[in-house]
């Protein structure tokens, strides 16, 4: 049995779940996510817990049966919660503001750098150089906090770039110079 497949997931009082098959759709305080579950794996409401069983002991269903479960107890999660990213933006000159939806990014190019979020995500900006990703759906919080740290990634020789809080990078010593050559 998989480990994480196997843990109950504990229903808050706020969120109602509808299963239609292999079809999901929960709703709560912060929004309604739906999904489509792969085959292999059963949902069951038993009160206020929803259990993820598999319907054979097939490789494809062991192999789905932990991640269906994760799945399915992000979006629990997500639609009562919600989801933050937090990035760090650290550099001489490096800043970033919100102007409408879209995130502007000053990261040390010619122009700034223009992010426009999906539906659904908020994206916030403190002190100039810390933004925080917000949402109810953890993979494009996920996705949407990766594009953009890709747009200047931490350097390793002056740490300059966009990390998420708490990141450690790895520096590297710099050139020595020509200080024994003669």
């Amino acid at each position: 049995m998989s480990r994480i497949g196997k843990r109950p997931i504990s229903i808050p009082n706020k969120v109602t779940i509808a299963i239609e098959g292999q079809h999901i759709k929960v709703n709560g305080p912060k929004g309604e996510l739906s999904r489509v579950l792969p085959s292999g794996v059963l949902l069951e409401q038993e009160g206020e817990t929803l259990l993820v069983k598999r319907q054979n002991e097939s490789r494809i269903a062991r192999q789905r049966h932990g991640l269906c479960r994760t799945l399915v107890a992000n979006m629990v999660e997500g639609v009562s919660q919600g989801f933050q990213r937090r990035l760090e933006i650290q550099g001489v000159g490096y800043r970033a503001q919100v102007q409408g939806r879209n995130l502007i990014l000053n990261v040390g190019f010619s122009n700034p750098v223009q992010i426009e979020p999906p539906d659904g995500i908020q994206v916030a900006v403190e002190n100039n150089t810390n933004v925080v990703v917000s949402g109810i759906d953890k993979e494009i919080v996920g996705n949407t906090a990766a594009k953009i740290r890709a747009v200047r990634p931490p350097e390793p020789y002056k740490g300059k770039g966009i990390r998420y809080a708490g990141e450690a990078v790895r520096r590297k010593v710099g050139k020595s110079g020509a200080k024994g050559k003669k």
